[in-house]
């Protein structure tokens, strides 16, 4: 009699490509379950649970018609105990598995789940890599052996030059690696983007299971419209319409901001990467078609600043996370306390630029990285959030969410929690760069240019108090000594009535 083994699939492991599929073997099983561990670990999305939920459907159902043994575990199945260990448990007793596999998970959080369920077993367990990324856990930390810092820029290079991606050898094709600075365009007024490809499935099914559980949700969804691709199909048709539509202009305006427009160029593949319908390879390796067929529509920073968010800051995130995890997520560097501010989970404020990135995020379980950074992420620094409060939100209100890329770029890039592990200085503004990049102040009921009063905008006045604060912290900081100077020459009776002003927001932070 042949040797049966079990194999667990996660939420976010819907990889068709990946060597365990190429062949069917009626000795392999596959378990796939919708459990109330995952779905009540942070507060989610409706949209992020659906989409999770009718992507793992939909590939169990192809995997099926593949004629590989399947079995699904639904929310609300009897036979469902709601955890991986109690289910494998379960299931492993009830017929004659010889042996347990599984694939790497992304979340150290499950990543101990399982190994700690693998030590108790009497069975072998056997651990595969996902086939997804193109560096391996461990592959940042060897890379940074010894240095100080982990610039990002460096490990970029080094993965460009590993993958041959723009290269001519171990040069830039163009001879230059990096066109940041040509990608922070403001959207032309009267500007009308392209209309984001929605999908419209019907996910009612789903949608009224989760209603009838005490399963606590954010945000709203159309149950028969949802817009989120959840097969490789719909991901790949999405790939395609970036590519041919959004990727001409995707640099010039990936940081730019505009009311009612919640996509813009960007390719809101994220949910597919993630859940690795689609992979990174696959990704950058149509971008670079479409621009060598069509260059002269395709200016090489467009190209070059997507390229980089794939195989630069999503590599380096993840090699951050499993180099510092589990002590990064307690990091707090200014030892913030503050609870978000009650707006934060309705949209409802006066900030005009917060109500837009808020409301959108509600909606679409969606907004795009400056957004994230320079819109709520900068709020909740200069209001002294604590960087749980600020982790759990972002956690929880994205589709494309997981604690490896959610929990770097919120505590780490946007809090400074980490201190400057992976950004060389806190991202805090202004009004004047929210102003700069988007048409969001024009239309606000605070003053963009109002420093004090009933009517000055809130960014202001908050940015310099958190310059005062943390001035024995930031001061040496090489990066932001200019604005201690520009403090220090300010009149004495201006900084003392900036400082007011800041503390009565701060005190009434729930009616701004």
């Amino acid at each position: 009699m042949a040797a049966k083994t079990l194999r667990l699939l996660l939420g976010d492991q819907l990889n068709h490509r990946h060597s365990w599929f190429q062949s069917v073997n009626d000795d392999v099983t596959y378990v796939m379950m919708e459990i109330r561990t995952e779905t009540d670990y942070a507060v989610h999305h409706i949209q992020k649970i659906v989409g999770f939920f009718a992507a793992m459907r939909a590939f169990a159902e192809k995997l099926e018609a593949q004629r590989h043994r399947v079995i699904y575990l639904k929310l609300d199945d009897k036979k469902n105990l709601q955890s991986f260990e109690a289910n494998l448990s379960s299931i492993l007793k009830s017929d004659e598995y010889s042996q347990l596999e599984y694939q790497l998970p992304d979340e150290y959080r499950v990543d101990l789940k399982l190994k700690n369920f693998a030590s108790r077993l009497a069975i072998p367990v056997k651990v595969y890599d996902t086939e997804h990324f193109f560096s391996t856990r461990e592959e940042l930390g060897h890379f940074f052996e010894g240095k100080k810092t982990y610039l990002m820029e460096s490990f970029y290079r080094a993965m460009r030059k590993k993958y041959q991606v723009l290269m001519e050898g171990n040069n830039p094709i163009t001879g230059q690696w990096n066109y940041d600075n040509d990608n922070r365009k403001k959207l032309p007024k009267n500007h009308k983007p392209t209309t984001p490809l929605a999908f419209n499935t019907n996910v009612s099914d789903i949608v009224e299971m989760i209603s009838q559980t005490d399963i606590k949700t954010i945000g709203t969804l159309d149950a028969a419209h949802f817009i989120w691709p959840i097969n490789r199909n719909q991901s790949l048709e999405l790939l395609e319409f970036f590519v041919t539509e959004c990727l001409p202009l995707f640099g010039s305006y990936q940081d730019a901001m505009a009311p009612n427009e919640w996509s813009l160029y960007h390719s809101r593949l994220s949910f597919s990467l993630n859940t690795k319908m689609i992979s990174p390879s696959e990704v950058i390796e149509r971008a670079i078609a479409e621009w060598q067929v069509k260059s002269e529509i395709i200016t090489y920073n467009q190209l070059e600043g997507f390229v980089r968010q794939i195989i630069g800051w999503r590599e380096y995130m993840r090699g951050i996370y499993w180099l510092k995890m589990p002590d990064y997520a307690t990091l707090n560097f200014f030892n913030h306390q503050a609870k978000l501010p009650d707006w934060f989970w309705t949209g409802r404020t006066k900030m005009n630029c917060l109500k837009e990135a808020i409301t959108q995020s509600l909606n679409y379980a969606y907004a795009h990285h400056i957004q994230r950074l320079m819109v709520t992420g900068n709020f909740a620094l200069l209001a002294g959030i604590h960087p749980d409060e600020v982790d759990a939100w972002y956690l929880g209100i994205y589709i494309d969410a997981l604690d490896w890329v959610e929990i770097t770029n919120t505590r780490g890039m946007s809090q400074f929690a980490d201190g400057g592990i992976v950004g060389s200085k806190p991202y805090v503004s202004s009004a004047s760069y929210i102003d700069k990049m988007s048409h969001y102040c024009g239309s606000c009921f605070y003053n963009k240019a109002q420093k004090v009063g009933e009517k000055a905008c809130p960014f202001n006045s908050l940015y310099w108090n958190f310059y005062d604060k943390h001035e024995e912290k930031l001061s040496k900081n090489p990066r932001i000594g200019m604005m201690y100077k520009v403090w220090q020459k300010m009149n004495p009776n201006d900084k003392s009535a900036l400082l007011e002003q800041a503390d009565y927001y701060l005190k009434n932070i729930n009616q701004l």
